[in-house]
Order: structure tokens, then C-alpha cells, then sequence
């Protein structure tokens, strides 16, 4: 009996259900759109895990899901946001990010050329950040059932033996510095979203931030690191407060704002301090070694705009207070609810 050859992999333009069905089409989406560009000596496997070696030290992990709208912004989308996302959660607790994993969802009748060059940016954030994507998944759903694309993303990193980096370190007298312009994200969400145009574009902050911090650790001792994301500063520094049960004191004036992102805000009635950032790091250091640790944030390209803004206080604990240009005081509280829904 004469076996005649199997039919050639029919090349779509949109993502079918078939995708998603563990069959020819879930191999061609692999071989045409993921493995081309993540590919790696760990992800080439395909088996069922990702086997790496472990390094010395703990082992920090993290995960999120990233379901921001729009999947493409000014300066970046949904794919470098998730990388840079994953890799600084680990990065700001004093890890060093080596491995990530990528889950999609998948709506069908997405653009495979959109797919691609989502991916393509996940493979460069992964690149610049020096992490391996190392093992993922593909899952499909009828169009209305996600809005084009959701991705999760996990990470592990090893943290380095005798390095301490904690929200609960927090010491009165620490100096408060902060990495660079806030808002820019979560504006550039915002903005293109609704159709509002600025005299300059707002573009996303976001950034990998494991090389910033490596210089920050080489130059100071730490007690504590976060990135303000959702909620902004005004939600980081109060679970730093709340952590370490002291006070914060911020200067207003010191906290950089690009002027854009100020104008924006004031437009539309949002606190830049609970705008979320996706290229920034909050640092905590003792007072003496600040301008080490600030002169070592501002040497690296993601913190050029660094500036110390606050200090820690036995005052007030488990609270967030500014003083204003004019000399009065004001309580930054934690933002009640989102006011920017889906920037991450």
C-alpha cells in the first residue's frame, strides 16, 4: 500500500482556534513566530520543563499577567512590558534574574504579524536584561473572550549569599532616592488610549532595571528596593512604611516630574505620585552612604534623573507625609481603588 505524504501546514495571517489545539497548527505557530525569536540552548528542548543549573544563594521567584490596553503604546508594548516587568519584581528584591517563562491568550483572528513582532520585542527586552526565556505556553479562546493578547510571565533569580534587601529594613534616618521621572508610563497608557495629544508624545518608562540596581548594590548598602508600579509612589512608599512601621517624609519639590506628564495629570485630575511606572526603582539606604548610592543611579542611563526625595522618621509611623513648596505638610495615603485601569 502506497502512503501518500501528509498535507503541507497551511499558513494562516490570524491566530485560529486550531492554534490553541496541540496539533499541526499549535507546531506551526511554535516553529513560524516563537522559536525563531526566543529560541535558546534551554527553550530548543520543547519538553514539558525547563532543567537549568541553580546557582548559589536563595532562589527568588515572582510571576504576573499582563493584560494592558493597548497592547502597543509609545516606546513599547505588551511583550518588553512583561519581560522588563518580571525581570525588575526579581531585580528589586536583591535577586539576579536568570530565567522567565511566557504563558499567552491568544484571541483568535489576532494578527500573527502583531504576535510576531510582540514576541520579537520579548526577545530583545530579554536580551538587554540577559535573561533566558526558558520554557512557555499557548493557549487560544474565542474572539471576545480576551482582548487580543494576555501574557503571564515568571521569573526565578538567585539571590547572593549574606545580601539582605527587605520592605521591613527600613531605619529611621534612611535616605529615600528615587531613580528617575514618575508617571511616564501610566500617562503614555493613558493618553494614547483616550486619543489625547500633548505638545511632546508621553512615552513608557519601561525599562529592565537589573543593571541599575547591580550598580546601586556595588555602591551602597541597601536595606530596601521596590519598583512602583501599579499605585505609583504614593502606594510603594506606604507599604514601605507600613512594613517597617515607620514614618516617610517626602519634598515635594525634589520629586521629578516631567512637565508633560505634570500638564497631563493636572488636565485630568490624577496625583503623579499614584501614576504607575514600569522603568523606575525606589531605593532605601542609610543616610551616609545617599550620595554614593545616588551618584551610582545617576551614572547608568536609567538613572540619570535620580534624586533623593525623602528620608525615613519615628514620626508618624506607617505613613506617607509631604511638605509642599510652601512649607505646609500634606498625608500621601494610599490610593483608594485604580484610576488608571489596565496600564500593566
Amino acid at each position: 500500500m502506497q502512503l501518500s505524504c501528509p498535507s503541507p501546514i497551511l499558513r494562516h495571517e490570524t491566530v485560529q482556534m486550531a492554534h490553541g489545539a496541540g496539533g499541526r497548527l499549535s507546531q506551526e505557530l511554535t516553529a513560524r513566530v516563537f522559536m525563531p525569536h526566543l529560541g535558546n540552548p534551554v527553550l530548543d528542548q520543547l519538553d514539558d520543563q525547563a532543567r537549568f543549573e541553580a546557582e548559589p544563594g536563595r532562589i527568588a521567584f515572582t510571576t504576573d499577567t499582563y493584560v494592558v490596553s493597548p497592547i502597543f503604546f509609545p516606546g513599547g508594548n505588551i511583550g518588553d512590558l512583561a519581560v522588563n516587568g518580571t525581570v525588575n519584581d526579581l531585580a528589586v528584591g536583591g535577586a539576579v534574574p536568570r530565567y522567565l517563562s511566557a504563558g499567552f491568550v491568544l484571541e483568535e483572528g489576532l494578527p500573527l504579524a502583531d504576535l510576531e513582532r510582540i514576541v520579537a520585542s520579548m526577545a530583545e527586552a530579554a536580551r538587554k536584561a540577559g535573561v533566558v526565556i526558558a520554557c512557555g505556553d499557548t493557549k487560544v479562546v474565542q474572539k471576545g473572550q480576551c482582548d487580543r493578547i494576555f501574557i503571564n510571565t515568571s521569573g526565578v533569580g538567585f539571590i547572593p549569599p549574606g545580601r539582605d534587601v527587605s520592605c521591613r529594613n527600613l531605619r529611621p534616618g534612611d535616605a529615600v532616592i528615587l531613580s528617575g521621572t514618575i508617571g511616564d508610563h501610566g500617562m503614555a497608557i493613558l493618553t494614547t488610549r483616550e486619543g489625547l495629544s500633548f505638545q511632546s508624545r508621553i512615552q513608557t518608562d519601561s525599562a529592565a532595571l537589573n543593571g541599575l540596581v547591580a550598580e546601586v548594590l556595588g555602591a551602597a548598602n541597601v536595606h530596601a528596593m521596590r519598583d512602583p508600579t501599579r499605585g505609583g509612589v504614593a502606594a510603594t512608599l506606604n507599604e514601605l512604611a507600613n512594613s517597617s512601621s515607620v514614618g516617610i517624609e517626602l519634598a515635594e519639590a525634589a520629586i521629578p516630574v516631567r512637565e508633560e506628564v505634570r500638564g497631563a495629570a493636572e488636565l485630568l485630575g490624577i496625583d503623579p505620585l499614584t501614576i504607575a511606572n514600569e522603568g523606575k526603582m525606589l531605593a532605601v539606604v542609610p543616610a551616609a552612604e545617599a550620595d554614593s548610592a545616588l551618584a551610582a543611579m545617576r551614572a547608568h542611563e536609567h538613572g540619570r534623573d535620580a534624586a533623593i526625595i525623602g528620608k525615613v522618621t519615628e514620626e508618624h509611623p506607617g505613613m506617607v507625609v509631604m511638605r509642599t513648596p510652601f512649607g505646609s505638610r500634606r498625608i500621601v495615603e494610599m490610593p483608594l481603588g485604580e484610576q488608571l485601569p489596565r496600564i500593566c
